[in-house]
């Protein structure tokens, strides 16, 4: 079995989706400390105005540091949901299949989650079943295992590849730069790395950005286009 281990971000990137393409078993690590100005909350789509980039959040509630995601709550009083179909303005006037992302959106977006991790879990699990992939996936915090104490956070993953019994393990190219790969290969673990590869896909701008949300790829490409799409990376040791 080869597993895969993330934190759940908000409408990711396609890289995201091909880790878990390229994976059997998912494990949403919902535990891990919540970042300002990352990816959990927010993410990137086209601006209308010039055809750059903007970004699209969840507005969050106020918490103390070191807070887990699985404990960050939603401001409930802001209809950020309409604010977000309403940046959509650069896809209403130049995606193919803004009608189909939009209509999907205002269903994945109708239920009122006030935890954040549980709207990403929802929104991931549901961008999956558009684009047909299958998302076998357990939430770290609800798992009944035992694991090693980790000592940093390179030895998350591997403590829970042990208690699982996982031999094959692969990371967000990103990884590389703080795991140190010594210490999966002295345990027997195959690790390996996904390097997305970002081929270009028609925006209907001059300039390709790559990178944005899965949301921008939905809105000019079919659910089987995007799927193929998903295949473009190497793995790495």
């Amino acid at each position: 079995m080869i597993m895969g281990i993330m934190q759940p971000y908000f409408f990711p990137y396609l890289g995201y989706f091909s880790l878990i393409k390229a994976t059997d078993k998912w494990i949403v690590f919902d535990i891990s400390q919540y970042e300002k100005y990352s990816w959990m909350y927010r993410n990137r789509i086209l601006k209308l105005c010039n055809g750059n980039w903007m970004y699209i959040n969840v507005p969050i509630n106020k918490h103390p540091l070191n807070t887990a995601m699985n404990r960050i709550h939603i401001h409930d009083q802001q209809k950020w949901e309409s604010k977000i179909i309403a940046q959509m303005g650069y896809y209403q006037k130049h995606a193919p299949y803004y009608s189909n992302v939009i209509g999907f959106l205002k269903e994945v977006l109708k239920p009122k989650f006030l935890n954040l991790s549980k709207l990403n879990i929802h929104t991931l699990k549901e961008t999956c079943a558009y684009i047909g992939l299958n998302f076998n996936y357990e939430v770290y915090s609800k798992m009944d295992i035992n694991i090693e104490a980790v000592n940093s956070a390179d030895e998350w993953g591997l403590n829970i590849c042990r208690a699982l019994g996982v031999t094959e393990f692969i990371n967000p190219e990103g990884g590389q730069q703080f795991i140190d790969r010594k210490k999966y290969s002295r345990k027997g673990i195959n690790l390996k790395f996904l390097e997305y590869g970002y081929k270009p896909y028609n925006q209907k701008r001059d300039v390709f950005i790559p990178g944005l949300s899965i949301l921008d790829a939905m809105m000019f490409n079919s659910p089987s286009e995007i799927y193929q799409m998903l295949d473009d990376y190497q793995l790495v040791r």
